[in-house]
């Protein structure tokens, strides 16, 4: 773990229980006097804290020093991603952190199925942890919007993921928003409405599913 969450995190004095207890004192056996930095994911400050006092349910830290320190990728990257199960987003959304996504919009295209809810504290818990892990200093945020075409008003130089002559290896540097079908991939209602020139796909002629596709496109343009 590169930090440690806590909403309470710059404070003087930190009092840490229930899951962060559990996991520092009872998991990773953090004894009085160990020094841990921990974020609350909210500014741009790292803050490293002493244990200085246990007890059976909570323990004390105060604080030592507090660094600002931005740990972020240096290229943007917008997903607008086509609501797909909950279960495959909660499996991938990590990995779509550690790698530097900034922003993901979850559209409910013609092909979602409407049934389909997204758990947005769920996602942060996860994101939370995958923060911590990887060393990121926020965590992507996160949107719902109801329809392609309420993504396009609301977003200027959309690209999308689709079958294409034109390889997303070839305008990579140009996209910072870029919208990934779900199963089923886009009606051609939706495809009417796409600036064809902001389409690409990748060198193949298979058929992707659409966490493949996601991380995929995501790594061609931030890695």
């Amino acid at each position: 773990m590169q930090f440690t969450y806590s909403v309470e995190s710059g404070s003087n004095i930190l009092n840490i229980q229930d899951d962060i207890y559990k996991y520092l004192i009872k998991a990773r056996r953090h004894k009085i006097g160990d020094k841990i930095y921990f974020r609350n994911l909210k500014d741009d400050f790292i803050h490293l804290y002493e244990l200085v006092s246990i007890d059976r349910r909570s323990a004390i830290f105060n604080l030592i020093s507090s660094e600002e320190k931005v740990l972020l990728n240096n290229t943007s990257l917008h997903l607008g991603w086509c609501v797909v199960d909950p279960k495959t987003v909660e499996k991938y959304i990590a990995s779509l952190n550690e790698m530097g996504v900034e922003k993901i919009t979850f559209i409910y295209s013609e092909f979602s199925q409407k049934n389909f809810t997204i758990n947005i504290e769920k996602l942060e818990k996860i994101l939370i942890n995958s923060s911590s892990q990887c060393g990121r200093s926020n965590i992507i945020k996160i949107e719902l919007c109801d329809s392609i075409e309420e993504f396009l008003e609301e977003n200027d130089d959309v690209y999308f993921l689709d079958f294409s002559h034109t390889n997303i290896d070839d305008k990579k540097d140009s996209i910072k928003t870029l919208v990934i079908g779900c199963e089923g991939g886009f009606s051609d209602n939706e495809r009417k409405i796409f600036d064809k020139k902001n389409i690409v796909g990748f060198n193949s002629s298979l058929i992707l599913r659409s966490e493949t596709a996601i991380i995929s496109a995501s790594s061609k343009i931030l890695l």
